[in-house]
């Protein structure tokens, strides 16, 4: 009877989850972006750079085929000997009629490496409204107009985007890509949603200057392994809302190999958990093909096997198409297989670095 019951709760819960997520991914992909402003954006967009990355001059290129005029492009690196480098110079002669600033400063400012690429580059920005956006992200033209309008709202600390994964033509770097499309951003949609706005990603954060000043700069992160969603805590802590905009990124995926793979996906749920203990304890509900199987096994009956083929269809929904929706039990099970290790451990690897989960403020201990 036990099993029974258990069975059927994981059954319902999850599917019912799979056609929330799969509702809200299709009336995300269904409705129209906001019409986006003509003329000037007075904004500094802020490119901490490390490496020369597979599609990194691509991805830049997109910040200087904006639709509008009067930003700057700040990209930093710490290594004189960067190959990075070579790409932003590209970028100045080929766009000569952009306002692109190399800065080259090896000063370390924390533990966390971008967090004091973003300290030594804010030092150079020209304008008030700050664009905060990973290197490995490509945007649209309009991408400046739209994340930097709702600032206007002075009650707004901060605009994130949610980004799409880019995969390289291999099959681990395809299935990477499905962790982002099909369980990160419909939980972040799900979550949105329900009213909550405790995100911010690194695809995109714009904000104020006198907003960020407000919380402390760049220096109140350093710290701090998740500084994309520190961000958008402290502004919220500090009585400002956070919009989500609908503009939607692009992020590259480029693990070509499972052991890759799975330290970044590892770190990324390390990472979560830190965040949010009590909520990651229950995100197995999320992962949709283990949980229907266990619920079909503890409760066969005929109910729940209709229960479990609805999960299923609304599953390949958010998938989309044929083949992701043939990854998609082996994607759920290593997500699941993630999560567990994930409960336990406390350090992740973050490029060349090894760094702990554990918040320095939180914990109490001095920044």
């Amino acid at each position: 009877m036990a099993a029974t019951l258990l069975g059927s709760a994981l059954t319902c819960v999850s599917a019912g989850y799979a056609v929330a997520a799969a509702v809200l991914t299709r009336r995300a992909g269904a409705r129209a972006p906001a019409a986006a402003a003509a003329g000037e954006v007075r904004a500094s967009v802020l490119k901490p750079l490390c490496g020369a990355e597979p599609r990194l001059y691509d991805n830049l290129a997109t910040l200087c085929r904006q639709s509008v005029t009067g930003y700057q492009v700040v990209c930093g690196v710490r290594d004189p000997d960067d190959p990075a480098i070579a790409m932003v110079r590209r970028l100045q002669q080929d766009f000569p009629d952009i306002d692109i600033m190399l800065v080259i400063d090896p000063r370390v400012h924390g533990s966390n490496l971008k967090v004091s690429n973003l300290i030594n580059l804010a030092a150079q920005a020209r304008h008030d409204v700050l664009v905060v956006a990973d290197s490995d992200i490509a945007v649209p033209h309009d991408y400046l107009a739209r994340v930097a309008a709702p600032l206007a709202d002075p009650g707004v600390g901060i605009v994130t985007c949610l980004y799409r994964g880019r995969p390289v033509d291999a099959f681990w770097a395809k299935l990477g890509a499905q962790f982002i499309d099909d369980w990160f951003a419909p939980s972040v949609r799900i979550a949105h949603a329900g009213g909550s706005r405790r995100f911010a990603f690194g695809a995109t954060i714009a904000l104020r200057r006198d907003t960020l000043a407000q919380i402390g700069g760049f220096a109140s992160l350093s710290d701090r392994l998740a500084d994309d969603f520190w961000l958008g805590e402290l502004t919220r802590q500090a009585g400002l809302r956070t919009v989500l905009s609908d503009v939607m990124v692009t992020t590259d995926v480029t693990e070509t190999r499972l052991p890759e793979l799975w330290t970044h996906e590892l770190r990324w749920l390390r990472t979560i958990r830190s965040l949010n203990p009590a909520g990651f304890a229950f995100t197995f509900i999320t992962f949709t093909w283990p949980m229907l199987v266990a619920g079909v096994v503890l409760a066969p009956t005929p109910v729940i096997f209709a229960v479990a083929l609805v999960g299923v269809l609304a599953r390949c929904a958010v998938a989309g198409s044929l083949a992701p929706a043939a990854r998609a039990p082996l994607r759920d099970a290593l997500l699941l297989a993630g999560w567990g290790a994930a409960l336990a451990g406390r350090r992740v690897r973050w490029r060349d670095q090894i760094l702990s989960v554990r918040d320095p403020v939180q914990d109490g201990t001095p920044l």
